[in-house]
């Protein structure tokens, strides 16, 4: 079995004409929880459901591209799907004053509340887009491409938010949620479904594999990490493989080192302080396969890192050394071809 395009094409769709009855249908339990899948290629205006609902730790990943002549455009995290629903957080690029910038508002029992503005254009007309929004305890994290906008303080509560709606100049390609997960501690069966959904998941269109980079590979990640910044690694890994790792490093030591070893058919977790490293955390079971491609995101949130395996969360590992900015150097080495980084 594949899981294809078309099949998440239509479930936006089937989302878009029927409104609320099918985000009725999800809050009801019909559509069961877990690991959502993307909605690819979405037709705007899009509306649909956020299966189980916002939780501490969640991202919600938007990408696209902005029309070339585009005014506006926005995403609304509502609470429902029926026009005049309550929003939570809207999120509203426009262009009337160029460069362009970016409206963050609230609208609760029919009033929009006060305006916060940010006087830049993350997403210029005519540009590719990442938007990462990460749910925090006491605000939401604004990402686009990599970078930091903004933190938007929670005016309604997050567990009444269930729909996700985008409108206006943009296309998009997809829509990807990660859910929190509270450990890595997998049965035989958890693994068997793993597997398969490795096998099955299709890797967004954002991330078509590229020409191979020299290895080991490093590079410096201006700015360091911070609260909702997103690397994405894209790979395969060798027939012959034994292990390789990404290490997210500082000046003496590495913050976090994820590192799969194909021959005892784990990832471990770890950190090198003062040149000795900590306790290790394995996963009970593998995510990767000899000679196939692989997409690896890594979230940095308030807690840790979340790891996501092509589209599916997997693994968090909670920080061990908490000065973020000082992490700025990313190391990706082993037995992989490596065609795309993203940080």
């Amino acid at each position: 079995m594949k899981v294809t395009k078309g099949v998440e094409s239509r479930q936006g769709e089937v989302l878009q004409s029927a409104g609320s009855q099918s985000v009725h249908d999800c809050l009801q339990g019909r559509m069961a929880y877990s690991q959502q899948q993307p909605y690819f290629s979405p037709k705007t205006p899009f509306k649909g459901c956020i299966q189980g609902g916002l939780q501490e730790g969640k991202t919600i990943t938007i990408r696209g591209h902005v029309l070339p002549r585009a005014e506006r455009f926005h995403v609304n995290l509502q609470c429902g799907a029926k026009p005049q629903a309550d929003v939570a957080l809207h999120f509203n690029p426009r262009f009337d004053k160029l460069p362009g910038y970016v409206v963050l508002n609230t609208f609760h029992l029919g009033t929009w509340g006060k305006e916060e503005r940010k006087y830049e254009a993350p997403a210029p007309r005519g540009s590719a887009f990442s938007l990462n929004i990460v749910v925090n305890r006491d605000s939401y994290t604004i990402v686009v491409n990599g970078v930091h906008l903004h933190e938007y303080k929670h005016r309604l509560p997050v567990n009444i938010v269930n729909t996700i709606s985008v409108e206006g100049g943009v296309e998009l390609s997809s829509i990807e949620f990660q859910n929190p997960v509270m450990n890595v501690s997998l049965s035989e069966i958890e693994i068997i479904k793993i597997k398969f959904a490795v096998l099955s998941f299709q890797a967004p269109p954002a991330y078509t594999p590229g020409p191979s980079y020299a290895m080991p590979y490093k590079c410096i990640m201006n700015g360091g990490m911070y609260h909702g910044r997103t690397i994405t690694i894209q790979g395969v890994a060798s027939l012959g493989a034994n292990r390789f790792s990404i290490n997210l490093r500082f000046n003496y030591g590495i913050a976090f080192h994820f590192n799969p070893r194909f021959n005892e058919g784990t990832v471990v977790c770890n950190t090198l302080l003062k040149e000795k490293w900590g306790p290790e955390e394995r996963s009970s079971g593998l995510p990767f396969c000899r000679g196939q491609p692989f997409t690896v995101t890594v979230v940095c949130d308030v807690t840790g890192y979340r790891v996501c395996v092509n589209g599916i969360q997997m693994f968090t590992y909670k920080h061990r050394y908490n000065a973020l900015h000082e992490i700025d150097v990313l190391e990706v080495n082993g037995d992989l071809s490596l065609s795309s980084v993203v940080v």
